[in-house]
C-alpha cells in the first residue's frame, strides 16, 4: 500500500503573474510524515528549477474519506511554477513529486509541448455559475469569463452564428480576481449574466461566444434539457421509473393503489420555480392588507434604521432598494448609506430622485475599506431603536417592516429574523424560498440559516459591537452569534420579506465561489464557541458555507444502553454484535429487558450473551408488553449518567455514534439526542419527528435516499428539533428522571414522542445528529396495528396525546416552517386557500 495518497484538483496558469503553472490538491503521508515538493526537468533534480514553498491548508473532506490520514490538518496545496514555458522550452520535460523524505509519488508531469498548449488554452477560462429556466420561459445564465491577454467579449448565438435577442449584462467578481490571483484593470467587468425570452427563441440550442484577442471558447446552453428537467410530468414519470420499482410498491401496500395514482398525479417537484412564484402571489400582501397596516397603531413605534455599506452599487439596484424602504406600511424609519464608491454617482441620484426624502442619511467615505467598515460606518449614522441589516442590491417586501415592528411590540423581541427567498437579476423571477425554523443555536452553528432579515435592538449591538473586519465574507454570520448570545428573547417571522438579489457576483447565485468567507464563517463559529466556553474544534465541510463541530467530551461518563427484547435473537444478536465490535466509545453497558418470550433457546441465547460479554446484563419484565413500563423499569437498573435507549432491530453503522451523541447531550440545556436511522435499502427512516406531521407527529424525509442533504440542508446538519425515535435516543438520566420517565399510559405509540415535548417543558432540548448512524429494521418484533385490539389502542393513545398535547400541536412545531406542508413529510409548499392574503 502507497504510503502517500495524493490527488491534483485543478491545474491554472497565469499569464500576467510570472507565467506561472498552479497546482492545486491534496497529499499527506499515511505515516504522518512531513510531505515537500520537488520540480525535476528532463527526470533530473536541479537546484536552478526549484519551486516556491507551496501553500499548505487543511482539507477535512480527505480525512472524512481516508482515515488513515486523520488528524492531519495540511493536506491540501497549492504548488506554483514561475516561468512555466521558458523551463519547459529549456528542459522540453517538467515534472512534480511528493515526497516524505522516503518515498515519492509523481503528481503531474507534461512535455513542453502538452505545457506550451495548456497554457494557451488557459489564456482564457470561463464558468457557468448556474443556467436556470425561471417562470415559464426567462432562461437564465450566470457565470465569468477572464481573457488574460485582454478585452473578452460575450455573445449569443444559434448554430448557424445569427445573433440571438437577449439582455447581457456584465459585472465585477473580485471573488475570481482574489481566487486567480489576477487583477483586472480598472473597472473590468468579468463578470456576466444572460437573459433569454425562450418563447421567441424555442427549444434550439443557444450557443455562448465568449470572444478574445487570441482566443474564442463557446459553450452550448441545451434548452430542451432544462426545459424537460424543470417539466413537472417528466418528474412525476420519474417517479414511476423500474428503479423505483421497491419504493412505489410499498407505497401501494401501505396507502392503496387509489392514494398512489393521486400522489402521483399531483406531484409537485421541490424548485419548481412556477409553483413558488404562484404561491408566493397568493400570499404576498394584498392591497387592502397594506392599507390596514398603515392604518394600524402599535403600542409603541420604534424607529427602525435599516443600514446599508454601498461600493459600485448599480443603480438600478439601488434605486430598487430605496423604493422598496420607501414603500414600507411602516413608516418609523431611517435608511443609513454609506458609500466607498469610487465615483459620485451614487450622490447624484439620491440628490435628483430622492432629496425630499428626509428619512435617508447618507455619507459618502473618503475610501473603501471593506464591507465591515463601512457598515460600520453606516451604522454610526443610526439613531434608531432597532438596527436593521439590508444588503445594496436586494429588495425588501413592503410589510417587512410592519411584522418587525408587530414582533418588537407584541414579544419584547431583541432580535428578530424573517424569510427570504431569490429574486433574479432582471427583478421578475423569484425562487429557492428559505422557510427558516424558529431560533435554532445548533443548527446556527452549522450554517448561517438566519441570514436576512436581520434586525437586532441597539442595547445588544452597544453590549456586542459592531462588525469585525477580520470575519470579512462571514461579517454578518460573526455578528449574528454575538447578537444571539446575548439576547433574551429572538423571534422568527414565517413571513418572506427579503428577497435577495441572485446575480453574477452574489453568493446567492454561486456559493462556491467565495472560499475566503467560509473559512472567515468557520473562525465566526470557533470564536463562538470559546465565548460560550465550550471546548470544540469545527471544520469545513464539503459544502460551502456549512461547518461541522467536534465538541470535546468531558470525562468517560457511563452510558446505560437499554434494549427491550421478546425473542428475535437474529435481530438482538445482530444489534449487540455491531455495537460491541463497532463502537469506538467504551465505557457502556448493556440492558437487555426480556419481555415475555416463548421460544427455550432465547433463554439460552441470553446466557450465552452475558457469558460472551462482561458489560450485558438481562433483567427481566414479567407483566404484559408495555413499552414505557418496561424502559422505566430498567432506568431503575441502570448505572449510567447518560441512557441510550435502542430497539433491538437495529445496527449501527458509525463507530463513533456514541461520541456523536454525547458530545451535544452533555451540553447545557440538552436533554435528549436523537440518530440518523436507515432502512435496509438505503432510504431515510428517521431523521427527526415533526409535530402535526400526518395528523399528530411524523418522520419528516421519511423514505428519501440516505444521500438526501433536505429541504435547506436539514437532512444533514446537526439542529434542536421537537422530537426524535427512542429507537436510538440518548437522554441524561438525571433529565429523564426530572421529566418523569415514559408515560406508562401510552403501552405501544407516541411514548418517545410524549417523553421528547416532556422534556422541552421542562426546559430542556432535544437535539437530532447526522453525525451517528445506524440501520432499523423497523417494527419487525411488535408487529403492525392489523388487529381490532392493537388498533383500539392505538386509537386511545392517540386520544391521551392529544389530552396532553393538543395546545402545542395547535401552536404548530417551531423548528419547522408554517409555509410547509404538514400532508406530506417532503418540505412542499403548503398549500391552503388564503383569499389573497397572507395568513400564515
Amino acid at each position: 500500500m502507497a504510503k502517500i495518497l495524493w490527488s491534483v484538483d485543478e491545474k491554472k496558469y497565469n499569464d500576467k503573474n510570472a507565467h506561472t503553472l498552479i497546482l492545486t490538491g491534496w497529499a499527506a503521508s499515511t505515516e504522518k510524515k512531513p510531505c515537500s515538493f520537488i520540480l525535476q526537468g528532463n527526470g533530473n533534480v536541479n537546484e536552478n528549477i526549484s519551486i516556491p514553498e507551496p501553500f499548505r491548508f487543511d482539507r477535512a473532506d480527505v480525512a472524512g474519506n481516508f482515515p488513515e490520514l486523520a488528524g492531519i490538518t495540511d493536506a491540501g496545496f497549492t504548488v506554483e511554477i514561475p516561468q512555466v514555458l521558458d523551463l519547459a522550452g529549456e528542459y522540453g520535460n517538467l515534472e512534480v513529486f511528493v515526497t516524505d523524505g522516503e518515498e515519492q509519488e509523481k503528481i503531474w508531469g507534461a512535455s513542453a509541448e502538452e505545457i506550451r498548449n495548456f497554457c494557451a488554452d488557459c489564456l482564457m477560462e470561463y464558468r457557468i455559475d448556474r443556467e436556470q429556466i425561471l417562470g415559464k420561459s426567462t432562461l437564465m445564465v450566470d457565470g465569468w469569463v477572464l481573457d488574460q491577454r485582454g478585452t473578452d467579449e460575450v455573445l449569443v448565438e444559434d448554430k448557424n452564428g445569427i445573433p440571438v435577442k437577449c439582455t447581457i449584462t456584465r459585472g465585477r467578481r473580485p471573488d475570481v480576481e482574489e481566487e486567480r490571483k489576477i487583477q483586472a484593470e480598472g473597472n473590468r467587468e468579468i463578470g456576466f449574466s444572460i437573459s433569454v425570452d425562450l418563447q421567441e427563441t424555442g427549444n434550439r440550442d443557444l450557443y455562448i461566444r465568449f470572444q478574445g484577442p487570441e482566443t474564442q471558447k463557446t459553450y452550448v446552453v441545451d434548452v430542451r434539457r432544462l426545459k424537460a428537467e424543470k417539466s413537472v410530468f417528466r418528474q412525476r414519470m420519474n417517479l414511476l421509473a423500474w428503479e423505483n420499482k421497491d419504493k412505489n410498491l410499498e407505497y401501494i401496500r401501505e396507502k392503496g393503489l387509489g392514494e398512489f395514482v393521486r400522489y402521483v398525479g399531483t406531484y409537485q417537484p421541490e424548485g419548481v420555480s412556477q409553483d413558488y412564484e404562484e404561491w408566493l402571489k397568493d400570499h404576498a400582501a394584498g392591497k387592502k392588507e397594506l392599507k390596514r397596516q398603515k392604518a394600524a397603531v402599535f403600542s409603541s413605534s420604534p424607529l427602525i434604521s435599516i443600514v446599508i455599506p454601498l461600493y459600485n452599487t448599480p443603480l438600478e439596484y439601488l434605486k430598487e432598494v430605496i423604493d422598496s424602504v420607501i414603500a414600507q406600511t411602516y413608516s418609523n424609519w431611517q435608511l443609513c448609506l454609506a458609500d466607498g464608491s469610487e465615483g459620485d454617482e451614487i450622490r447624484e441620484l439620491l440628490r435628483k430622485k430622492y432629496k425630499k426624502e428626509i428619512r435617508i442619511s447618507y455619507k459618502k467615505l473618503t475610501e473603501n475599506k471593506g464591507i465591515s467598515e463601512n457598515t460600520n460606518a453606516a451604522i454610526k449614522q443610526a439613531m434608531g431603536d432597532y438596527i436593521m441589516l439590508c444588503d445594496h442590491d436586494d429588495v425588501v417586501a413592503p410589510d417587512a417592516l410592519f411584522h418587525i415592528v408587530k414582533a418588537i411590540t407584541e414579544q419584547k423581541a431583541d432580535v428578530i429574523y424573517t424569510d427570504e427567498d431569490k429574486v433574479s437579476m432582471d427583478g421578475k423571477h423569484y425562487f429557492e424560498p428559505n422557510f427558516k425554523p424558529d431560533f435554532n443555536l445548533f443548527r446556527l452553528r452549522e450554517n448561517n440559516y438566519i441570514c436576512h432579515i436581520f434586525v437586532v435592538k441597539r442595547e445588544i449591538l452597544e453590549q456586542t459591537g459592531t462588525f469585525r473586519s477580520e470575519y470579512d465574507g462571514a461579517q454578518d454570520f460573526d455578528l449574528i452569534l454575538r447578537c444571539c448570545e446575548k439576547a433574551e428573547c429572538i423571534v422568527h417571522v414565517p413571513r418572506v420579506l427579503y428577497h435577495w438579489r441572485s446575480h453574477m457576483n452574489s453568493t446567492a447565485a454561486n456559493p462556491e465561489s467565495k472560499r475566503y468567507a467560509f473559512e472567515a464563517g468557520k473562525r465566526a463559529v470557533e470564536a463562538h464557541y470559546e465565548r460560550m466556553g465550550i471546548p470544540a474544534e469545527v471544520e469545513l465541510t464539503d459544502r460551502p458555507g456549512w461547518y461541522r463541530s467536534h465538541v470535546k467530551i468531558e470525562g468517560e461518563p457511563m452510558i446505560s444502553i437499554i434494549i427491550p427484547n421478546k425473542d428475535h435473537m437474529e435481530d438482538l444478536e445482530l444489534c449487540v454484535s455491531s455495537i460491541e465490535e463497532r463502537s469506538t466509545w467504551k465505557n457502556y453497558e448493556i440492558l437487555v429487558v426480556e419481555n415475555n418470550s416463548e421460544k427455550k433457546e432465547t433463554f439460552g441465547y441470553y446466557e450465552e450473551l452475558q457469558n460472551r460479554y462482561d458489560n450485558v446484563r438481562v433483567l427481566t419484565w414479567k407483566k404484559e408488553f408495555n413499552y414505557s413500563s418496561i424502559n422505566n423499569f430498567a432506568v431503575k437498573e441502570a448505572r449510567g449518567q447518560y441512557l441510550l435507549f435502542l430497539n433491538n432491530d437495529v445496527e449501527v453503522i458509525t463507530p463513533s455514534w456514541m461520541e456523536e451523541m454525547l458530545q451535544i447531550c452533555q451540553q447545557e440545556g440538552v436533554g435528549a439526542v436523537g440518530a440518523k436511522l436507515y432502512y435496509p435499502d438505503d432510504t431515510i427512516q428517521h431523521a427527526g419527528v415533526v409535530m402535526g406531521l400526518g395528523g399528530i407527529a411524523g418522520h419528516i424525509m421519511c423514505k428519501a435516499p440516505r444521500e438526501e442533504i433536505g429541504y435547506m440542508g436539514r437532512m444533514v446538519c446537526v439542529q434542536e428539533i421537537s422530537a426524535v425515535t427512542a429507537a436510538c435516543m440518548m437522554v441524561k438520566t438525571s433529565v429523564f428522571k426530572k421529566a418523569g420517565g415514559f408515560d406508562e399510559e401510552l403501552r405501544v405509540a407516541f411514548n418517545d414522542i410524549d417523553l421528547c415535548m416532556q422534556i422541552r417543558h421542562i426546559g430542556e432540548k432535544i437535539v437530532f445528529t447526522p453525525y451517528a448512524e445506524l440501520y432499523h429494521y423497523e417494527s419487525k418484533s411488535r408487529g403492525l396495528e392489523d388487529t381490532p385490539e392493537k388498533q383500539l389502542r392505538f386509537s386511545k393513545e392517540v386520544k391521551c396525546f392529544r389530552r396532553k398535547w393538543d395546545r402545542e400541536l395547535l401552536k404548530g412545531d417551531p423548528y419547522y416552517s408554517p409555509n410547509l406542508s404538514l400532508k406530506e413529510g417532503d418540505c412542499s409548499l403548503r398549500k391552503e386557500e388564503r383569499n389573497g392574503e397572507y395568513h400564515a
